[in-house]
């Protein structure tokens, strides 16, 4: 895989193409990051963009994880002791999914967040963005919440963060877009360059389908569940026979949960060409061949059936 077809593996939408070429061309140096509040066990939503960074780390680009405490802060996640301890809980959890802890920096916001120049180009940014859209910017990441004066300086930071953490490439799921928006645009009144976004999509809800799967809204497959939870959690989920369900009575759009497990975690993981190893990984897929040609994995609603690849015996030689 080539570097821009590894930047852009997964994405929902880069902003803008002629950047990310760009950073393709010389991707040695350039520092990547994402921003995460500590709020909870890693889950299968965190995991879109943290497989996004490993992606990176293979193609060269420097890898930077913020556990935003002071974003989760604002957001009413708990007290500031209670952050930061989950904090250090999902360092770890990063480096167990993957992420090489050679060449990932992990950095927590109040680090730096709370100095002063910081503090000052905080109130210039918010001189700059009027309420309403400081206000749009927050609406999908905090849901359907009374807002508050705190989720209105969130996105200030958060755009903020780009410029003081040095980052070449701001990475979120498509519920940071306004945020990064409102960075491209506002940033260079501050004499800033605005940042090159990638956004990857969104694991719907697994019980309804509606909106994004969520620790703190609904049902979630997390790092600490066990082999049965989450088989429980699969067979209970929203999982209709159709590729594109139908809204809500009230509406709502809808995604399927289960088909977007498979094609963002399950599928990638199976191909042998993802590999820098290509005979150990058929290998080890030719060593779980059963003597049965089909498995049927009934999940939910919907029943589906793979068939075992016929690995060619001279591969594995």
């Amino acid at each position: 895989m080539d570097v821009a077809a590894a930047i852009l593996n997964n994405v929902t939408e880069a902003v803008t193409p002629e950047e990310v070429d760009a950073l393709a061309a010389a991707p040695e140096g350039s520092r990547a990051y994402v921003g995460y509040e500590p709020s909870g066990v890693l889950h299968a939503g965190h995991m879109l963009t943290a497989t996004k960074l490993i992606e990176l780390q293979s193609v060269g680009f420097e890898v930077l994880v913020l556990l935003a405490d002071v974003h989760a802060f604002l957001n009413n996640k708990g007290t500031m002791e209670e952050i930061q301890s989950t904090a250090q809980q999902m360092q770890s959890q990063f480096l167990a999914y993957g992420l090489d802890s050679s060449a990932t920096e992990f950095v927590l916001g109040s680090s730096f967040q709370l100095e002063r120049g910081y503090t000052m180009d905080l109130h210039r940014l918010a001189v700059e963005t009027s309420l309403p859209r400081a206000h749009r910017s927050m609406a999908e990441i905090a849901g359907e919440t009374d807002a508050t004066v705190s989720q209105a300086i969130y996105p200030l930071m958060q755009a903020l963060d780009i410029v003081h953490l040095d980052i070449d490439l701001a990475i979120g799921g498509t519920e940071q877009r306004k945020v990064h928006m409102l960075a491209r645009d506002v940033l260079p009144r501050l004499g800033y360059d605005a940042p090159t976004c990638l956004h990857t999509p969104l694991i719907s809800d697994l019980s309804t389908g509606v909106g994004k799967v969520s620790s703190s809204t609904g049902v979630t497959l997390s790092m600490d569940d066990s082999t049965d939870a989450i088989a429980e959690k699969i067979t209970a989920a929203y999982c209709p026979p159709t590729a594109a369900p139908p809204p809500t009575e009230a509406g709502e759009a809808r995604g399927h949960p289960i088909l977007e497990l498979f094609e963002y975690h399950v599928f990638p993981g199976w191909m042998p060409w993802r590999s820098t190893d290509r005979r150990s990984t058929v290998a080890r897929c030719a060593s779980r061949r059963t003597t049965r040609s089909r498995r049927r994995w009934t999940m939910g609603a919907c029943t589906l059936q793979m068939r075992r690849p016929r690995w060619r015996r001279t591969w594995m030689r």
